[in-house]
């Protein structure tokens, strides 16, 4: 059986680079639901039900486990498919608490970027109450990085202007970044390019993988087979196979992140 990886466009294929890296034996299904990305701009509940609908399309294919590689579809919808599903169904989560703590004793705060709905969701919000008690996390939202990433323009003039656009004037006063988004670790170059040197950028990808292997360890569930796996891919539902759009999907995942 295949480990179903779900996210709103291609933001997720950087969650799944991290684990290929760390279960390269593992078959998997990567879904895109491009046709309805962005889902940032979305109401919680179009983006609840456009969830459903991929996990559905992903569980008649025959997952041992699911990962919503997307902040703003596990905080609109991971609690509920956990009431639905018997298999692990594993969720984003900004990293505000490794943030926070190597942060805390810099004098400096901490800059969420994230989707606007993300930032909104109570799931975030609680998060940030549990972790922030010194109040030091700030939140920036940035969805046409997103929409950027649906176009895989990860870097040039229109994107190095967006992000000084969108980035705070007293920028220096960070001391971590936190990629609150999966599209967002895509630009990881443009970001470091506009910066200031000394903050640190952080995303959830690689704990949120350490925690599917966990997972996947103490069902049982783990492929012990020593052959490669297999990644399929659908955008929305249909295959992709066409050569173009494979070659860029194998880019991202590929390229260290």
């Amino acid at each position: 059986m295949s480990i179903g990886f779900f996210d709103s466009g291609i933001g997720g294929l950087s969650v799944l680079r991290e684990a290929l890296t760390l279960m390269p034996h593992e078959n998997y299904i990567y879904f895109a639901d491009s046709v309805n990305a962005p889902y940032g701009t979305k109401t919680k509940e179009e983006v609840k039900a456009l969830t459903f609908n991929a996990v559905r399309f992903l569980n008649e294919r025959g997952i041992k486990a699911l990962v919503i590689a997307c902040n703003t579809a596990t905080s609109a919808a991971v609690k509920a498919l956990r009431q639905v599903y018997d298999f692990p169904v594993i969720g984003m989560e900004p990293a505000v608490k490794p943030a926070v703590e190597k942060t805390k004793d810099a004098g400096k705060r901490v800059l969420v970027l994230a989707t606007s709905l993300t930032l909104k969701e109570e799931k975030f919000q609680s998060l940030v109450a549990k972790f922030d008690s010194r109040h030091i996390v700030d939140m920036l939202p940035a969805p046409r990085l997103v929409e950027f990433a649906e176009s895989f323009t990860f870097s040039g003039p229109e994107v190095d202007s967006y992000i000084n656009e969108i980035l705070p004037a007293d920028i220096e006063k960070y001391g971590t970044l936190v990629l609150g988004c999966t599209h967002f670790p895509l630009f990881k170059d443009a970001l470091k390019k506009a910066l200031p040197s000394g903050i640190d950028i952080i995303d959830g990808n690689r704990g949120t993988v350490n925690y599917l292997y966990e997972v996947l360890m103490g069902s049982g569930l783990l492929n012990k087979s020593d052959i490669k796996g297999r990644i399929e891919f659908y955008k929305s539902g249909i295959k992709v196979e066409d050569d173009e759009t494979l070659r860029k999907y194998e880019m991202i995942i590929h390229t260290s992140g």
